[in-house]
């Protein structure tokens, strides 16, 4: 199975939380009493679903399958005053960096950010109360109690986005798989057309010192993409979490770098405009084609931001562009 069938970033889900258990209306009897007060103990409360974050999981893909997520209902209450056991809470594991959203109203209800963070999706219906809590001074032996509240049944949709201290942001083909091979132990798929990278593909790159930063190999943007156009908004998606932007420009692009560059920038624009305030790099890959002459004739037409030239088969510019993200990303 390649990493591409098994990265699952989007699942929608059927969650069932269980009722509540109904109250007991109980009224105490032993050998010396016929007739006692109320005793009858409150039901225990129905399942929630629960999401709980987790650096084990880096993918939706163990609920792909599972459409229906169903957590037990509440027990009733007994005599003596006894409560009903709380129904078990379904915990569904997720990665870091899922969001929760109501399918029906597409509403954001949270986001898991850290591993063992747990939220509740879905929550169970109360138990209801037992005879006893409606005893009054008038009214001393209440035979009646509370049914337990019925549990909920909604659609919801689990996103991830994923989390990286670099994003790698470039057209299809520009060399961001490659360099992700080389500067990190990632093993993307790895071809010379356009669309090899389906999935985000996250490495973890060492740095001096036994330092390391993570990065994403964000799946190339296509023009049109901020519209939709392609599988772009799943690609953008995850642009959006990443604290720095790489920016990769082939050195034989057919455009100009300028070019190249501003069309990324609208689009990342268009999609979402909050992503023009994070730090950006510049590397120009495919750069072992270049002699000095071309190298010195490019420089004087590059976006204003800080860029270096880099060839991931030739190893050349890798050090320091690595030295380039380490400051961008700790600034």
């Amino acid at each position: 199975m390649s990493q591409g069938s098994n990265f699952v970033d989007y699942v929608k889900i059927c969650c069932r939380s269980g009722h509540g258990g109904a109250g007991s209306a109980h009224l105490h009897r032993d050998k010396h009493t016929s007739m006692g007060g109320p005793d009858g103990g409150d039901g225990g409360r129905g399942g929630h679903i629960v999401l709980r974050g987790s650096t084990n999981v880096w993918t939706l893909l163990h609920l792909k399958y599972r459409k229906h997520v169903i957590a037990e209902n509440g027990e009733p209450g007994g005599s003596g005053l006894k409560s009903g056991r709380n129904g078990k809470d379904d915990i569904l594991e997720v990665p870091l960096g899922t969001i929760a959203k109501d399918a029906e109203t597409g509403e954001v209800l949270f986001e898991i950010t850290k591993d063992g963070e747990t939220k509740i999706l879905t929550a169970g219906g109360r138990g209801g109360l037992g005879n006893w809590h409606f005893k009054t001074p008038t009214l001393q032996t209440p035979r009646f109690s509370q049914p337990g509240e019925p549990g909920k049944e909604e659609w919801m949709i689990l996103e991830l986005k994923v989390l990286a201290d670099v994003g790698l942001v470039g057209f299809p083909n520009a060399g961001k798989s490659t360099l992700l091979s080389v500067v990190s132990a990632a093993k993307p798929e790895i071809a010379d057309y356009p669309f090899t990278t389906l999935v985000p593909n996250l490495g973890i790159v060492s740095y001096r010192d036994s330092r390391s930063f993570v990065m994403a190999d964000i799946p190339g943007i296509i023009e049109g993409a901020s519209k939709g156009k392609g599988l772009g908004f799943r690609f953008l998606r995850h642009i959006e979490r990443n604290s720095v932007l790489l920016f990769m420009i082939p050195a034989d692009t057919s455009r100009s770098v300028n070019e190249e560059f501003a069309i990324l920038l609208r689009e990342l624009q268009e999609y979402n405009p909050e992503l023009m305030h994070k730090p950006k790099v510049l590397a120009i890959t495919k750069s072992d084609m270049l002699d000095e002459e071309l190298t010195a004739e490019m420089k004087k037409d590059l976006p204003a931001i800080p860029y270096v030239f880099i060839s991931s088969v030739a190893q050349k510019g890798l050090t320091e562009l690595k030295d380039m993200l380490w400051k961008a990303i700790n600034e």
